[in-house]
């Protein structure tokens, strides 16, 4: 595990390392390709999307009360990463990845080219939007077919002046300086996010579910792992935390390279 762990984007492209095509769906392929290699003897796929058929059909198995009402019975989700499965030894697909990346805010680079924004051109940022809110969605659904899983292998990366976590100062092209206010509540997003991961920290590999007590009773969380940066994400960034949650997940899963 730990030499799979260990390649570098240039090794799992091999020859394709100057691929064009940056999206997180190509780095979830280049990952899909990797984890083959890595881990010979067992199968895994890769999918696109998941429907909400299949999805309620995990959710009934669980329990009848569950999975029952649906009205658009070819409905599905379709995460930016895809879907990665690994068969187990019972024969049954487990998911042990899931990517989205999103990118919400241009402040950075609008005052860096010297862009006014605004209804008349006239200021520095942009009130921020609530785009990245139909992230929810997918996490949710995810959560619902994984719901008796110890793991939660979903990872999201979050790329624009919206998500900062830090005060930053950008330069406009004449050499005055803007500072960027990472708590400023019309341009930070990323409370909005952090209650699909129960505020944990992010940049963070959160794959592994938390239990807690309540009145005597275990209750399982599963919380996404959020990356953020106000940059945009680089191969070498995104694929070894893409890895490391992946196999973080066959870890968990006693899916181990030398079984």
């Amino acid at each position: 595990m730990e030499k799979v762990r260990g390649q570098g984007p240039k090794e799992i492209f091999g020859e394709k390392a100057q691929i064009h095509d940056k999206s997180v769906n190509s780095f979830s392929k280049a990952v899909f390709e990797t984890l083959k290699k890595g881990f010979p003897a067992f199968e895994f796929r890769f999918r696109e999307k998941i429907t909400k058929k299949e999805i309620n059909e995990k959710l009934n198995s669980v329990d009848e009360r569950l999975g029952l009402t649906v009205f658009v019975g070819n409905a599905s989700i379709k995460p930016d990463g895809g879907i990665i499965e690994v068969k187990d030894e019972e024969h049954n697909w487990r998911i042990v990845l899931v990517c989205e990346a999103k990118h919400q805010g241009k402040d950075i680079e609008n005052i860096t080219k010297g862009i006014l924004v605004g209804k008349n051109s006239n200021q520095d940022l942009m009130v921020a939007g609530n785009a990245i809110e139909r992230s929810h969605k997918n996490i949710n659904e995810i959560r619902n077919i994984m719901i008796d899983e110890k793991h939660f292998p979903y990872i999201l990366f979050l790329q624009g002046s919206n998500f900062l976590t830090e005060p930053t100062a950008i330069l406009r092209p004449n050499g005055t300086e803007v500072i960027l206010k990472h708590d400023a509540g019309s341009l930070n997003r990323i409370d909005r996010l952090t209650s699909a991961n129960y505020s944990l920290p992010i940049n963070k590999n959160s794959c592994e579910n938390i239990f807690i007590t309540i009145d005597g009773k275990s209750v399982m969380l599963q919380a996404v792992s959020i990356y953020t940066k106000s940059t945009e994400w680089t191969v070498e960034e995104m694929l070894p935390i893409m890895m490391d949650v992946a196999t973080t997940s066959l870890k968990i899963l006693g899916l181990t390279i030398n079984k």
